[in-house]
């Protein structure tokens, strides 16, 4: 499917915002792709295709992982809305969408929690999400948008420590995903 189908197909399946968020995360990935001399155009499809999943409801979400055997942890399910749309998104993404390429999909796949070691294509997605124009303006978001072409590793350390912050001292408070611990350790100690 070419990026064109790909658009045609998302402006049908998702909210207005949504998919003006997903154009975002497209072209601020592909912008700093090319900035690290990356590959743009997985980079811009990746970021295209990142929330594909997101117009299903917490219900609909778990249902289909069932439904698709998607592994998911129980974090996962309690926050369904906010965490599992990568999951789903990433077969999805293959299933609906015919991407093939894997080092798309993972990026798809943790573009919520990131992970260790991630991928330049991982890194440039995860921080594209966070970073792209139509995104609320966060307390940081100067900072790591400044940070997003000076420093990769950098700026998922500043993005990890207000996430983390965000979800254990913000108004709903909560449980933080294993895998996001994970990753804001590993680039922390880089």
């Amino acid at each position: 499917m070419t990026n064109e189908e790909i658009i045609d197909k998302l402006r049908k399946s998702l909210k207005r915002s949504r998919f003006e968020h997903s154009l975002g995360v497209a072209y601020t990935a592909a912008n700093l792709a090319m900035c690290y001399g990356f590959n743009i155009d997985k980079a811009f499809r990746a970021g295209l295709l990142h929330d594909c999943a997101k117009y299903m409801d917490e219900i609909e979400s778990i249902s289909y992982c069932k439904k698709h055997k998607i592994n998911v942890s129980q974090i996962e399910i309690e926050k369904a809305s906010a965490l599992l749309h990568s999951k789903t998104g990433a077969f999805m993404a293959k299933d609906k969408y015919g991407e093939e390429d894997e080092e798309i999909l993972d990026a798809i796949r943790f573009h919520t929690t990131g992970r260790p070691a991630m991928t330049d294509l991982e890194k440039v997605v995860f921080i594209a999400d966070y970073i792209e124009p139509n995104r609320k303006h966060l307390p940081v978001m100067d900072t790591v948008r400044e940070l997003a072409y000076k420093d990769l590793n950098r700026c998922l350390v500043v993005m990890y420590e207000s996430i983390i912050g965000y979800i254990t001292k913000g108004p709903k408070g909560g449980s933080i995903d294993n895998t996001t611990i994970e990753a804001y350790e590993y680039y922390k100690n880089l």
